[in-house]
């Protein structure tokens, strides 16, 4: 089951945040040769993805989201969702963060 996360990005800047999976005794979980995906939506319905986070997977269990500034520049204010996928070197596909993601309005240009 995902983790519940809400996110605020600040539109026109350069995003970055490093999340930690953990098992259920905070033991950070070995990540070796996984890959990771995560996109914005509007809605959890929305056929389009708004826009999508680069995602680093590192094996002490960290997990990195980037956003660089010409993209969130481009995202209209507003909330969203998201969420954080992980797939396995067997393929196998988790999803292990999602919530919502406020973008905050930009006003220097």
């Amino acid at each position: 089951m995902a983790q519940k996360l809400n996110l605020i990005l600040d539109q026109g800047t350069d995003f970055e945040t490093s999340l930690l999976l953990e098992d259920d005794n905070g033991i950070a979980i070995d990540l070796t040769g996984y890959t990771g995906r995560s996109q914005i939506r509007r809605h959890y319905t929305s056929i389009n993805a708004t826009a999508s986070f680069t995602v680093a997977v590192a094996n002490t269990g960290t997990i990195t989201l980037t956003m660089n500034s010409a993209t969130s520049a481009n995202v209209t204010a507003g909330r969203y969702v998201y969420d954080v996928e992980l797939i396995s070197p067997s393929s196998k596909v988790s999803r292990v963060f999602e919530g919502q993601i406020k973008i905050t309005p930009e006003v220097t240009r």
